[in-house]
């Protein structure tokens, strides 16, 4: 059950220039069910990436590092059902064969393919399965396959993930598109999760290289469903130039902000979505945390509160047992964080109330009045800890038992 997400609306999916998406039925692990797709780059375009930061990185991870370090990138490939990871030389193996049989049958080289693998851990891929589906996936490349390949790229994802916006960058209409999948083992640094989002701007490569981590950093890597860092995780940011703007080759312009909001613009949306789908959720949570003397002590309240079971459990119960969120803070890792300072706000969109200031319980907190807001949907931590003027937001979801059942029945 997804929290306030709906279906993409296919006409509202718009095509990006130098972009098709085509995808198929491979039966990777699973009949009768999309697995399997293919992205055409147009010659010229550009491609850089941030992945896992698990030890345990999947094979396609390893490969796309080494092909994105050395060619002008062309395709994608991408499968669902079977993660590629933990499997050693012969998934190392596997990954480079997709490469290279994709590459042969699109008149490129093996190192401008990008692979990508999400599903179950620990078992070889069929790569005979992935490779005969690929003569498929080619004969339905087409610029409007957005809403296709959101579906083709889903695991215990209820709902496709794709959004799109369009945005004057020297005095050009530049697109972006973009699609992601994810619904647990979500955490950043990256989550369990694949996003890909084009745009038609020229950018230099350093600077596309620049705005997919700074993207990352304030959208997917801002998320957590569950706490659990995945062995697969990827977020691609292609540029075509095909808008034909004048390549924004630095960072300090008007042309680099304008295309810099709107890519942090989709990315958060994408990322949000995948919290929105989280397994089993059903409550949507923003966590803010200001007043710090930097990001980095921001984010560690901030997830700390956000990956806590119990604070999960208790927004599902819609409990306001909210001394749970003060003890989350006060584990976070800041040493010298003086509670009395500290003040905690509880809302959603109709109303925020204090909760806590002094080191304790507000003088003015009823608990009748957090139950009121729990029970919505939609629902926002602030905390201030007053000691500086840095601040930080993480999204995250409430903890079901659906959750437990999803995880329980994965394989099944």
């Amino acid at each position: 059950m997804a929290v306030n997400l709906h279906t993409p609306n296919p006409a509202h999916l718009l095509p990006v220039g130098g972009v098709r998406l085509g995808v198929t039925e491979a039966g990777i692990r699973k009949a009768e069910r999309r697995d399997l797709s293919v992205i055409e780059l147009a010659e010229g375009s550009r491609v850089a990436g941030v992945f896992t930061r698990n030890r345990f990185c999947a094979a396609p991870v390893q490969v796309c590092k080494e092909h994105l370090s050395s060619a002008a990138i062309r395709a994608l490939v991408i499968n669902t059902g079977n993660a590629n990871a933990g499997t050693g030389e012969a998934g190392l193996v596997a990954a480079r064969v997709t490469c290279t049989a994709l590459a042969a049958q699109m008149g490129i080289t093996a190192a401008q393919v990008l692979p990508f693998s999400t599903g179950v851990i620990l078992e070889p891929l069929p790569v005979d399965r992935l490779v005969a589906g690929l003569p498929r996936a080619i004969a339905n490349l087409c610029a409007d396959g957005w809403f296709d390949a959101a579906h083709a790229i889903m695991t215990t994802d209820t709902l496709a993930k794709a959004v799109s916006r369009q945005v004057q960058v020297g005095g050009k209409t530049v697109t972006l598109t973009g699609i992601s999948k994810g619904a647990g083992m979500i955490r950043p640094n990256m989550a369990t999760m694949l996003g890909f989002l084009a745009c038609d701007a020229a950018v230099a490569q350093p600077v596309l290289e620049q705005l997919v981590t700074e993207a990352a950093d304030l959208s997917f890597n801002s998320i957590t469903v569950d706490g659990d860092t995945s062995t697969n995780d990827s977020f691609i940011l292609i540029a075509t130039g095909a808008a034909d703007n004048a390549e924004i080759a630095a960072t300090n312009g008007a042309d680099y902000q304008a295309l810099r909001d709107a890519v942090v613009e989709v990315s958060i949306a994408l990322a949000q979505a995948i919290v929105r789908d989280g397994e089993g959720a059903t409550k949507f949570m923003t966590i803010t945390v200001e007043g710090g003397a930097d990001r980095d002590e921001c984010r560690k309240v901030a997830y700390a509160v956000a990956h806590s079971p119990l604070v999960k459990t208790a927004f599902f119960a819609s409990d306001p047992n909210l001394g749970r969120i003060l003890a989350a803070i006060g584990y976070a890792g800041i040493d010298d964080l003086e509670v009395s300072k500290l003040r905690v706000w509880l809302g959603n969109p109709e109303e925020s109330v204090l909760v806590a200031e002094h080191g304790g319980r507000a003088v003015s907190y009823l608990e009748d009045a957090g139950a009121r807001i729990m029970k919505h949907a939609e629902l926002s931590v602030r905390i201030d800890l007053a000691r500086g003027q840095a601040a930080a937001t993480v999204w995250t979801c409430d903890f079901s038992y659906d959750y437990v059942k999803i995880n329980a029945d994965y394989r099944s």
